[in-house]
């Protein structure tokens, strides 16, 4: 999408002190600095889904907080995310608290436009919620299913919380019943923990889920588990959903329903690098929860989660 004209990276660390900025996603420009962006960093400050602990409005200002030591250069993936792409921040949306149909209707409006011109978004949330409006957005825009990788330690795939169909619990039952995700191709990685009954998983596959758990980790190995995913995945678009709670609580303590026995962030961001080469159309990361964080570890984490899949985009506008 970005023209000829000079891509505008992060402030030079060198020069400006890191503290002293304002707090765009890793000191890069806001989006009325520049003339257009390939890849929009859009907050959805929205936790009136929840079900347990609520907070995770605050997430995308947290996590653009905690991602101020990240540097123009992945060493991992030998890329620099920002030199081939505009990348730009959009600061949050004003979204209504008090009505969850309405917060849903703003969001989807909001990215469609963000993305008819051919940008990427990369949603920071915000609850599991807004998964929804974002998949309703990516299938408007690209006129087909799209697969869903969907990282959590839940499936999500529930159907109603007192009786009410949009939570942060839904998300994916709604969108597989509405016709907008790829089952065939979509898969949950990092799930564990107790659930309501046997029937949540045969619900699951029966609305286009594939399941790697968190213990496959320890079985198979993180090489094993990227052949898996991408072998699901490969054939068309993906948009990728990052619940920070598929990390072990003591790897992100600062979201609303944590779960023992999780990924640590060192799996999590290779199983992400495995996604090289695939179509990638749009992310979000969400359940960040500021209040039950200590010493950013949640919100450094979800950083650089962020990091990884700039870098995945601008590896693959590169090829």
């Amino acid at each position: 999408m970005h023209g000829e004209g000079t891509i505008l990276g992060q402030a030079n660390a060198a020069e400006r002190p890191r503290y002293a900025d304002p707090s765009t996603f890793a000191r890069l420009p806001r989006l009325d600095q520049v003339s257009d962006a390939d890849v929009h960093i859009v907050g959805l400050p929205f936790d009136t889904g929840v079900s347990y602990r609520p907070g995770a409005r605050f997430g995308p200002g947290h996590i653009r907080a905690s991602s101020k030591l990240l540097r123009p250069y992945n060493q991992s993936m030998d890329i620099s995310p920002f030199a081939n792409q505009q990348v730009a921040d959009c600061g949050d949306l004003g979204i209504n608290p008090f009505s969850i149909t309405e917060a849903i209707d703003t969001i989807d409006t909001a990215v469609t436009g963000l993305g008819e011109h051919g940008a990427t978004t990369l949603a920071l949330g915000g609850d599991h919620t807004i998964a929804l409006p974002m998949l309703r957005a990516m299938h408007r825009l690209y006129g087909q299913r799209i697969a869903v990788l969907h990282f959590d330690a839940h499936l999500d795939t529930w159907d109603t919380y007192f009786g009410a169909p949009y939570t942060h619990g839904t998300p994916f039952r709604r969108a597989s019943e509405e016709g907008l995700i790829d089952m065939e191709r979509s898969l949950h990685i990092g799930i564990r923990g107790p659930l309501y009954s046997k029937t949540d998983l045969e619900d699951d596959q029966r609305l286009g889920f594939s399941i790697i758990r968190s213990d496959d980790y320890e079985v198979d190995g993180t090489r094993s588990i990227v052949e898996r995913m991408r072998r699901r995945l490969i054939g068309g678009p993906v948009y990728v959903s990052v619940d920070i709670d598929i990390l072990d609580p003591a790897a992100a303590p600062g979201t609303g329903t944590p779960e023992a026995g999780g990924l640590t962030s060192r799996e999590l961001l290779h199983t992400l690098r495995g996604l090289a080469g695939l179509n990638v159309v749009g992310a979000d990361i969400v359940e960040v929860a500021p209040a039950y964080d200590h010493a950013e570890i949640t919100g450094i984490a979800a950083a650089h989660v962020a990091y990884e899949l700039l870098t995945i985009l601008s590896g693959n506008r590169a090829h």
